[in-house]
C-alpha cells in the first residue's frame, strides 16, 4: 500500500510507524521542521527506508543528519542533455538489468559532500556532456545502511520522459524494494 502526501504534518512517530519505507520524489529545500526531523531520525534508526529520487539531495542544506543520509548534496546542474553512464556494479540487484554503458537524458546534477561510505552502483562520464564538475568522482545512484536502516538514491528522474524508460523504473523499483528490506530481490 503507498501513501502519497505533500503533508510534512504527516512526519510524526505515530504515522510513520505503519511505513517500511519513505519516498523523497523530488522534493526540495527545508521540508520538515525540527519535530518532524527527530520523528524521521527515530523511524530511520528502527530499522526502515528511505528512497531519494533527483531533487531528494536538493533538500534539508542546514539538517547534517539528512545529508549523510542521502549520501551528497546537489551543489548546481548544466542544461539538461544526454550523456553516458556506466555501471560500477553488475550482477547486482539495482543494475542487473542495466547494460555496462547506457545513454540516457536528464538533469546531470554535480554533488558536494560526497559520502564514502555511499555504495556506488552508476557513474556518468563527464567526457560526454558539458557542466559536469566532479570529475574525478561522479556518481549517480548509491546506496547504504545508515543509522540503523537503509537508503537508496538516484539522481535520475528529472524529466518526464525517464519514467518511461525500463531501465529506470526496474533500477528505482530494486532501490524501493532495498529501502522496503525485500531480501529476495537483493542477491
Amino acid at each position: 500500500e503507498i501513501t502519497v502526501t505533500n503533508d510534512a504534518k504527516q512526519f510524526t512517530d505515530e504515522n510513520l510507524i505503519a511505513y517500511q519505507a519513505v519516498v523523497f520524489l523530488n522534493t526540495t529545500g527545508d521540508v520538515l521542521n525540527t519535530t518532524q526531523e527527530g520523528a524521521f531520525e527515530r523511524y530511520i534508526q528502527s530499522g526502515k527506508g528511505f528512497v531519494g529520487v533527483h531533487a531528494a539531495t536538493d533538500t534539508e542544506y542546514d539538517w547534517p543528519w539528512y545529508g549523510a543520509l542521502v549520501g551528497a548534496y546537489f551543489k548546481n546542474h548544466p542544461a539538461t542533455q544526454k550523456a553516458t553512464f556506466s555501471v560500477q556494479k553488475n550482477n547486482h540487484w539495482a543494475t542487473k538489468h542495466m547494460p555496462v554503458t547506457f545513454e540516457h537524458t536528464d538533469e546531470f546534477y554535480n554533488f558536494k559532500s560526497i559520502s564514502p561510505t555511499v555504495e556506488v552502483l552508476l557513474t556518468i562520464d563527464e567526457s560526454s556532456y558539458e557542466g559536469g564538475q566532479n570529475p574525478d568522482f561522479h556518481p549517480m545512484s548509491w546506496y547504504h545502511e545508515f543509522d540503523g536502516g537503509r537508503a537508496f538514491y538516484t539522481a535520475m528522474g528529472h524529466t518526464n520522459e525517464t519514467y518511461d524508460n525500463p531501465l529506470f523504473l526496474q533500477h528505482l523499483w530494486s532501490g524501493i524494494e532495498y529501502a522496503l528490506g525485500v531480501e529476495k530481490n537483493l542477491n
